[in-house]
């Protein structure tokens, strides 16, 4: 059986505990992060990080597993950040092979065909945390030349506070949601799956595309950082301006009561 394997990024997160509840398929797996499905020679993983992919559908029976989903879905939206794979499943082999971009499996190997479909969902959620990244990066760019050119911020108060929680969330979502450097459970006691994980995260590049999305995100926050300083600098600043003034206000209140009397 070929096909092509696909992944969505469709909403910021994905209500798993209702999922498991509405969807009546078979669980091969489940837990309060993914849910994996087997429906006769297709599958469906479904994962609390607002990716879902599927083997074996076609796009009809996609869209409608979709509009079941969707309820279950917090900030739905149209995606570009989609992905798809070349997937083979083989009757009379022992062993998962990678030629390519293509992988083949055995049919019967149900964890590689899961560890398959974990990769290339990761690899879409990269994709999609990466686009964040990037526009937070635009945006600091965008105040840090300001600063170059004019030798002040063009923010401060509350908008560099959002700016800095938004950052931070993109990390805070990278960190929770994606595991490129662990191993997945499946493979820490089979060297078949742990040599299929291996040749899977090295096709995807998974590797070196979350250390660049973790090293932009580090260089954000030293910026960040920077305006920070320089705020507080600056609120020092006036807050000794405020108490020179209130001083000197004081001064010549005693000194005119002093000539008035």
């Amino acid at each position: 059986m070929e096909s092509k394997a696909m992944a969505l990024h469709l909403a910021t997160s994905i209500n798993i505990t209702a999922c498991r509840k509405a969807l009546s398929k078979e669980l091969v797996y489940g837990d309060r992060d993914e849910l994996f499905y087997s429906d006769t020679s297709r599958y469906l993983y479904i994962f609390r990080y607002g990716v879902v992919s599927f083997f074996g559908y076609n796009e009809n029976e996609i869209s409608q597993l979709l509009m079941e989903i969707k309820p279950y879905c917090e900030e739905w939206r149209p995606t570009d950040s989609t992905e798809t794979m070349e997937m083979e499943l083989v009757a009379n082999i022992d062993k998962a092979t990678i030629d390519h971009d293509k992988v083949i499996l055995p049919e019967t190997n149900v964890e590689g065909i899961r560890l398959a479909l974990l990769h290339l969902s990761q690899s879409v959620a990269l994709d999609y945390f990466a686009g964040l990244s990037d526009q937070a990066m635009k945006e600091t760019r965008r105040h840090t030349t300001y600063l170059e050119q004019n030798g002040k911020l063009d923010i401060g108060g509350k908008k560099l506070k959002r700016h800095i929680a938004k950052v931070l969330n993109i990390n805070n979502q990278i960190s929770e949601n994606l595991y490129i450097f662990d191993s997945h459970e499946v493979v820490w006691e089979d060297l078949e799956l742990d040599r299929l994980d291996k040749g899977l995260k090295q096709i995807f590049d998974l590797k070196e595309r979350y250390r660049n999305i973790k090293e932009q995100g580090i260089v954000i926050k030293e910026n960040l950082s920077l305006f920070m300083n320089i705020m507080d600098h600056r609120e020092s600043s006036r807050l000794e301006w405020i108490i020179i003034i209130l001083i000197l206000v004081e001064v010549m209140d005693l000194f005119i009561m002093r000539l008035i009397s």
